[in-house]
């Protein structure tokens, strides 16, 4: 049901939009000078934030939340940088993105997947992953009606219209079955089918491994597993609570047992993999 709203609302509505926007967009201030603005917008004083701050750590029961008037004055004069706590409490109060904030503060929550990959990318692992909420990407709304999707096209020449969809709406269309997991710099136990350095999204509600005759080894399904070195993918059997995590015979990795379910955890059966095509080159090792 549409929500009728007066024409003076409207324009009120568009015009708090606006102020909002236009105070994100002063690059040009320090973090402190932002939050200052910001309580002077909403006409706030010094005690009317730490009387919600107390308000805010009352609830959860924790003082580290709250902010008294010295650190205030701190945060907003000398560029004192507010623990994890008080900029929580900050963007509560002030009506502010958290993630929004700590960007101002050179913290960009949205790297943590590739800073985790930056520093584990010779293992195979998990990926903490979850979109945010701020910001939009680029969507298709319109394709173009004489493609032909039997045949190999250049995607981007086929789309008649680019829209945008908010991060928000994706993240309500990642679905809770899937994850997703990283094939190590130095692990070559499935190339060529996963090569090292590829993404790949896991479905865990397919935990227990399919019986059956593989007409190719592309039909075999390839499980993402968690044991006590730590993670590893590839082709798995089970006979008499016994798994047999198979590789690659291109790999030359020799299989591995497992007794089930204390040495083997099944986090799911790969079902997508996004791979580099043009990997870092292996350097040769030269005989003396």
């Amino acid at each position: 049901m549409p929500i009728l709203r007066s024409e003076g609302a409207a324009r009120q509505v568009a015009l708090d939009k606006q102020v909002l926007a236009d105070f994100l967009d002063r690059s040009d201030q320090t973090p402190g000078e932002r939050l200052k603005r910001r309580r002077e917008e909403l006409k706030l004083t010094f005690r009317d934030v730490e009387q919600a701050s107390l308000s805010i750590a009352q609830h959860h029961e924790n003082d580290e939340f709250s902010i008294a008037l010295s650190r205030l004055f701190e945060i907003e004069k000398k560029g004192v940088v507010p623990t994890l706590y008080r900029l929580y409490s900050l963007s509560a109060i002030y009506g502010l993105d958290l993630f929004e904030v700590m960007q101002w503060y050179g913290v960009d929550a949205t790297q943590l997947p590739l800073d985790t990959l930056r520093v584990r990318d010779r293992e195979t692992g998990l990926i903490p992953f979850t979109p945010p909420s701020q910001g939009s990407v680029p969507f298709p709304l319109s394709l173009d009606p004489g493609i032909d999707l039997e045949n190999n096209a250049l995607l981007s020449r086929m789309i008649q219209r680019w829209g945008s969809m908010p991060l928000i709406l994706l993240k309500r269309m990642e679905p809770d079955e899937q994850c997703i997991g990283y094939v190590g710099e130095s692990d070559r136990s499935m190339a060529p089918l996963i090569r090292p350095g590829s993404i790949v999204v896991i479905d865990t509600t397919r935990r227990s491994p399919e019986v059956g005759a593989w007409e190719t080894e592309l039909d075999r399904p390839i499980y993402f597993v968690e044991h006590s070195q730590g993670y590893s993918v590839g082709w798995l059997d089970v006979q008499d609570r016994v798994a047999i995590l198979q590789f690659h015979p291109s790999s030359g990795v020799p299989a591995r047992l497992f007794q089930l379910p204390a040495e083997l955890r099944v986090i799911g059966q790969v079902t997508a993999v996004a791979a580099n095509l043009n990997p870092p080159r292996r350097k040769r090792q030269i005989r003396s």
